[in-house]
């Protein structure tokens, strides 16, 4: 299969090397890593095995690539005002988008432009890292789950869960895309904005009881929203924070993107993450006060 990265960072670029040394053609846009990914290839590093791709087709334009099967957003979801340029010179033909971003909004913003019938949404469990250009550190996990923006379980999703399954990555196609959207925020909300703006990473957010308990208490508050929103199947709370907690404790000693995007002084996702969320959320009469405030609190830190 053909496919285009967009959004090359610590996750595109982990999923476009599993995808290329499983035998895809990947093509890759580049930016920071590109001198040093044409030079020198691509290396990972991993719990699961260590690996160097030699050659990898790096690009400073989607216009250079040319039709693809598949394009694969990690874009960070900041950047999203870009993101129907860089991808319209790839979606010709019978090519699909499958975004992996954080948040809500992605999926429609995507079909606006290309369709309804060619977007796919997808969750990434993953921790990984950017290292120095032209590497990048899997530390753990790394499921995804993915389904069809119009919703169903589709043989389209199925073939992709077999693609990436194939080539390494535990993925699962969900018919309720919008549940497994809510699951992720469900972790992504609390950790991500508290270790942003406490600077503390995650194993230390919970070895502090009081912390502990807001993240409980955030998650409570997202479940409670998603399930408002009409999902095919509610979230148990009781369980999924547990199973979440659990998760958690197995990263140690990790940095969520957020909270390092705000030590090295890059704006937050907060739209996708807190806005929209809140936003949703309101609508259905099931409003998060303290993801409210970790929201307002994060937005007082950002460049105005």
């Amino acid at each position: 299969m053909k496919i285009a990265v967009v959004g090359a960072g610590a996750l595109g670029l982990y999923y476009g090397a599993m995808l290329q040394r499983a035998g895809n053609e990947v093509h890759f846009l580049l930016r920071r890593d590109y001198d040093a990914i044409r030079q020198n290839g691509l290396t990972v590093t991993s719990p699961n095995g260590d690996f160097h791709l030699a050659e990898v087709k790096g690009y400073r334009d989607t216009s250079e690539i040319g039709p693809v099967d598949l394009v694969l957003v990690g874009l960070k979801t900041f950047a999203n005002h870009r993101l129907i340029e860089l991808v319209s010179p790839l979606m010709t033909c019978d090519a699909c988008v499958l975004t992996l971003q954080n948040g809500l909004g992605n999926e429609e913003l995507l079909a606006e432009a290309f369709g309804a019938e060619r977007v796919l949404g997808g969750i990434a469990f993953l921790c990984s890292n950017r290292g120095e250009p032209g590497t990048v550190h899997h530390m753990g996990q790394g499921r995804i789950r993915l389904g069809e923006l119009s919703g169903g379980l589709s043989q389209r999703a199925e073939n992709l869960a077999a693609l990436f399954n194939d080539a390494g990555v535990p993925c699962e196609a969900v018919a309720d895309l919008r549940r497994a959207r809510w699951e992720k925020l469900v972790w992504n909300i609390p950790f991500n904005g508290l270790c942003a703006l406490t600077g503390k990473n995650v194993t230390e957010l919970l070895d502090h009881p009081a912390t502990r308990g807001e993240v409980v208490a955030i998650m409570g508050e997202v479940i409670a929203a998603g399930n408002a929103q009409g999902l095919t199947c509610p979230i148990d709370a009781e369980s999924f924070i547990e199973k979440m907690i659990s998760a958690t404790e197995t990263m140690d000693g990790y940095q969520p993107s957020m909270m390092i995007d705000r030590l090295e002084g890059r704006p937050l996702e907060l739209e996708a993450i807190y806005g929209i969320p809140l936003a949703r959320a309101d609508e259905r009469g099931a409003p998060m006060v303290r993801v409210g405030l970790l929201h307002a609190l994060l937005g007082l830190g950002e460049a105005s």
